[in-house]
């Protein structure tokens, strides 16, 4: 045997194909459903869906599977980190500290108790053992590559994990799960934050964050709308602001550009202008999965999931580094993760907490 493994079921494609990949390869897979959410308080409940589907997957291959929930923990760890963000007006990402602190954290330290030799999850990423450390590396696939969301994650974390699909394709994914007749072969890949889905995030927030109504003004204080409350929104958001029959404008789309937070004010400006854009930014504690050779050095980075690879300059600050841009980016914003690469080489990460030139809206509307 190649020993004992523990795979993360979810109910999706990916994971029951890396419990058929382990399988196959000889290892004793045995199979755990993670319950992170306590759905009833909302009305909407996919969490049965899953689970009905984990299970006819698991029937199917033939092995054992345990339900756990920690739905404590991540409330505890995930969900009242990802309210504290957005009522600073911050942008969190809790997809990345779900793995930190739940995935392979919780979930490891229950697989150990287990006997485990191994846990493994459906994750489109690749690890390389290089002189006794590990390296992060992108999913084979571009198009579904997690490793920006792995990329808080310590080599004691990483050290026995396996993802069995990281080297396929969702093409080359879908097609062994048909072959081997798994019933969920076709069904739809889960979108959107884990445990909003495909919820309308506004009024999700909502339920949580009640409205603090105040103005929408432009650069120059005028006003030009009202917002429900700041945490609902986001830098660079278009949609959704409601100003977009505004009279005295030029007819480009409004975008928010920032938060004055102490006044209450949205600020949004018309057309993709300079205030949308940023020079570097900093961040205060970033996770470096090798420590990096050099206090400063070039790579690249992504400051939001998907994203093409950007050009940097980094400078290491302490537990935390400034990142140049070689060219002006977007949108970067505040609570989101900027995540260095080396290649296909994931290096580390870390939450953005600064984005520059630094604008006080308090001080200029």
């Amino acid at each position: 045997m190649a020993g004992r493994v523990i795979v993360g079921l979810s109910g999706g494609v990916d994971s029951a194909v890396a419990a058929l990949l382990l399988k196959q390869e000889g290892y004793e897979v045995l199979g755990v459903f993670m319950k992170n959410w306590e759905e009833e308080a909302d009305g909407v409940c996919t969490a049965a869906e899953d689970y009905d589907a984990m299970r006819a997957c698991a029937d199917h291959l033939g092995i054992p599977y345990y339900t756990v929930n920690f739905a404590k923990e991540y409330k505890e760890r995930v969900f009242s980190y990802f309210l504290d963000e957005h009522s600073k007006g911050r942008t969190p990402n809790p997809d990345i500290l779900c793995n930190t602190e739940i995935k392979f954290s919780a979930f490891l330290e229950f697989c150990s108790a287990m006997g485990a030799d191994y846990i493994a999850t459906g994750h489109y990423a690749q690890l390389y053992k290089s002189n006794a450390c590990l390296k992060l590396l992108r999913g084979a696939d571009p198009k579904k590559d997690q490793s920006y969301f792995l990329a808080g994650l310590k080599q004691s974390q990483l050290k026995n994990v396996l993802f069995p699909v990281g080297g396929l394709t969702k093409a080359q994914v879908r097609r062994l799960a048909e072959d081997f007749g798994l019933p969920n072969a076709k069904r739809k890949d889960s979108t959107g934050i884990c445990f909003i889905g495909e919820r309308d995030f506004k009024q999700f927030l909502m339920q949580f964050l009640p409205k603090s109504p105040g103005d929408i003004v432009d650069i120059n204080g005028r006003r030009v709308g009202r917002h429900d409350g700041l945490m609902y929104y986001t830098i660079g958001q278009r949609r959704g602001l409601g100003i977009g029959g505004t009279t005295g404008g030029t007819g480009e789309s409004w975008f928010v550009i920032g938060k004055a937070l102490k006044k209450n004010l949205l600020i949004v400006q018309q057309g993709e202008q300079a205030e949308l854009y940023s020079t570097g930014l900093s961040s205060t504690c970033v996770n470096w999965l090798n420590p990096p050779k050099a206090q400063r050095f070039s790579c690249t980075a992504n400051f939001r999931y998907r994203q093409d690879d950007q050009q940097v300059e980094v400078e290491l600050k302490n537990s935390g580094a400034y990142v140049h841009f070689c060219k002006p980016q977007r949108a970067v914003t505040c609570g989101q993760w900027v995540v260095f690469y080396s290649g296909e080489e994931c290096l580390g990460g870390g939450p953005i907490d600064a984005v520059y030139p630094q604008r006080d809206f308090d001080l200029i509307v």
